[in-house]
């Protein structure tokens, strides 16, 4: 039968099946069902495990091997094989179709595999798997759906978090869900259980060269040219990619455009803030930063930041970091100083 990841625990409680396809690209996930699986499985007395990578060469006769040789041990054990491309081939595909038909209660068969389109799932040994056991299709996080995902996975780590820190963990991580539950278990082990804030976020999660290329942007759009422009030296003696850094204040250009075109519409500012997604905390930096870069100015800061960012990708000649520093100080400054 087909599940969906947020079944698979309610359907482990019920029992085992006899085996499993887990299938996804995103890896957090997909480990986390797989360790879901292996747990209920030594709850369950399978205490032996034996895993098979079936990469190219891969002899699919040691799988048939394992599994006619399951039967002479006295202990229950877990067979996991791993499908890096998802596509067994043919040897693979009757070997694992045949190991699910010699199945007993002492066998315990896990195959994992990338998502799989739509010729592999629905192929023999993929509807063979579904058959008899659990098909697991292990979704992304789509980036609408992350701020709850972080919510959730935060409040079961007995955290308390307002909108604000869920909102700058999901800036910060860009779909990252590895490094989004790395933040969570930081601020855990930094405040205890509890109420957490943006300002927490803030001030004790990211480290150190990733919360200096936030603190670049931050301190431009303040206006401090000076703070802003040792932050960028700073990055760069870190070792920081100039990518991040051009793309940490592609970021907040962007918001000031969009709240500039909003000014110029006359819509409320604080209304069209929230609905970009600026912080309550932050709206008082854009609104500065707004006054001194009206919607115009903003576009040609974009315009230079596209320039930077092709160079910090190799795709155009020139130093990245010399532009980065130019447009540090023209965001930091004002349209009126600059033409001054």
């Amino acid at each position: 039968m087909k599940i969906q990841a947020n079944q698979l625990s309610s359907c482990l409680k019920q029992g085992l099946a006899a085996c499993y396809l887990v299938t996804g690209d995103e890896h957090l996930l997909v480990g986390e069902a797989l360790d879901a699986i292996r747990a209920a499985a030594r709850d369950s007395g399978f205490t032996a495990r034996d895993r098979f990578t079936a990469t190219q060469g891969f002899d699919w006769l040691t799988l048939r091997e394992a599994g006619a040789s399951l039967s002479l041990f006295a202990e229950k054990r877990i067979v996991e094989v791993n499908l890096p491309t998802g596509k067994p081939g043919i040897a693979g595909s009757a070997a694992i179709v045949d190991l699910v038909a010699s199945l007993h209660d002492d066998i315990l068969l896990i195959v994992s595999a990338p998502k799989l389109d739509r010729s592999a799932a629905n192929s023999k040994w993929a509807k063979t798997l579904e058959k008899a056991g659990v098909f697991l299709a292990v979704w992304p996080v789509e980036p609408r759906q992350l701020p709850a995902w972080i919510a959730e996975r935060m409040k079961k780590a007995g955290l308390k978090p307002d909108s604000d820190a869920v909102r700058m963990i999901a800036d910060r991580v860009e779909g990252n869900l590895l490094a989004a539950t790395q933040e969570i278990e930081k601020l855990r082990l930094l405040h205890g259980e509890g109420v957490i804030t943006a300002d927490d976020v803030l001030n004790g999660v990211a480290d150190s060269s990733r919360f200096d290329v936030f603190k670049l942007a931050e301190a431009a759009l303040a206006g401090e040219t000076s703070r802003a422009l040792k932050i960028l030296s700073g990055v760069q003696a870190e070792g920081v990619s100039p990518v991040l850094a051009t793309w940490s204040l592609i970021r907040e250009v962007r918001i000031l455009a969009r709240a500039g075109e909003a000014a110029l519409a006359r819509e409320d500012l604080s209304a069209a803030l929230q609905k970009i997604g600026v912080w309550r905390n932050r709206q008082g930096l854009v609104r500065g930063a707004l006054a001194r870069h009206p919607v115009g100015s903003s576009y040609r800061l974009l315009q230079m930041l596209g320039e930077a960012d092709a160079r910090a990708k190799g795709q155009a000649p020139g130093d990245p970091w010399q532009q980065l520093a130019g447009i540090v100080v023209c965001l930091a400054g004002s349209v009126r100083r600059q033409a001054a």
